[in-house]
């Protein structure tokens, strides 16, 4: 066994900072499926409890100790906040710009990074990724004071609870933490992507389990795509159809497009299942009759880092 050295050279290690602050608010599934980002947020105090001990005793000495439940709590502070985070502050619009008090809190997750350094690389050592689960924001004091010759920006501050989450062969949590100096890059690129979303896909926050997925687990299955509607080469297909295209494993970033056959690009929205392996292409306005469009399926990647070859399916629309 090696003997200690302490303050060898690249292990002066520390934490600082915080950026990248994202919002999700919960729906009524318990998922997170939209990320709003949070600009202006200013400081995260973790502040968890619980553990203590409550000592037993038998045969006249100390027989053990039993240990309460965790709890995760947090303060945030900010100079401002997302117009989104007015529904978890307890607020509600009831006109265009006019908002009320006093109303039921709706549940969040939250997603923050802080910065990692050490003696040769400063602070361009590394960062952590947090997320927080289940966060609910009680009421909060709000000071305003007059202008004066040393003017300051008002910092609003929240104090949060949390409701952990299951995860899987652990205790339900209400955080997680993701070291950038100790998972492989290509991992911590999959999972950025799913958080701060793409050119294609909405940012949302994974749970545990997905996110334990990406850095631990292998695919099932080779990323492939199970079916398209239109088929490739199909023929009389109705001007007001939709695109869907279905994969075997849940897809982390598309870009996807509907084009002519001349290249024009078509507009439209896209929507996922739940299960986030079903994309709907819906135009914006019917087909054109008698018109043969191309279907690009590029820059599909799924949760576990792996990517479709890209491939190229037509079809051809109803004549008049």
């Amino acid at each position: 066994m090696a003997e200690i050295v302490w303050d060898a050279v690249g292990e002066k290690l520390y934490e600082t900072g915080i950026s990248k602050g994202v919002l999700y608010p919960r729906d009524a599934a318990g998922l997170y499926p939209l990320g709003i980002p949070w600009n202006g947020l200013t400081g995260v105090t973790e502040s968890p409890s619980g553990a203590e001990a409550t000592a037993k005793y038998a045969d006249n000495i100390k027989y053990g100790n039993l240990l309460s439940a965790e709890e995760f709590a947090a303060t945030l502070e900010a100079f401002t906040y997302p117009d989104e985070f007015g529904q978890c502050d307890g607020s509600a619009e009831i006109a265009p710009g006019v908002k009320i008090g006093q109303q039921s809190r709706k549940s969040f997750g939250l997603a923050y990074r802080t910065e990692l350094g050490n003696d040769v690389d400063n602070d361009a050592y590394g960062y952590k990724l947090h997320l927080i689960y289940g966060a609910t924001a009680a009421p909060s004091e709000k000071g305003y004071q007059t202008i004066n010759d040393t003017p300051d920006m008002i910092t609003f501050s929240w104090e949060v609870s949390t409701i952990p989450v299951v995860v899987s062969g652990c205790k339900p949590t209400a955080s997680l933490v993701i070291d950038s100096t100790k998972v492989l890059a290509a991992n911590l690129e999959a999972l950025e992507a799913i958080l701060y979303g793409t050119a294609g896909t909405d940012p949302s926050l994974p749970l545990p389990d997905e996110v334990a997925t990406l850095f631990t687990g292998a695919a099932p299955d080779a990323l492939e795509l199970v079916s398209i509607v239109p088929d490739n080469d199909a023929p009389d297909i109705a001007i007001n159809s939709n695109i869907v295209l279905t994969f075997n494993n849940k897809i982390a970033t598309e870009a996807i497009v509907v084009s002519t056959e001349a290249g024009v690009i078509v507009p439209g929205a896209k929507t996922w299942d739940e299960a986030r392996k079903i994309l709907t292409f819906d135009p914006t306005e019917n087909l054109a009759n008698s018109t043969t469009y191309r279907v690009t399926i590029a820059g599909v990647t799924d949760i576990y880092g792996d990517t479709l070859t890209p491939e190229i399916s037509e079809f051809t629309t109803v004549g008049l």
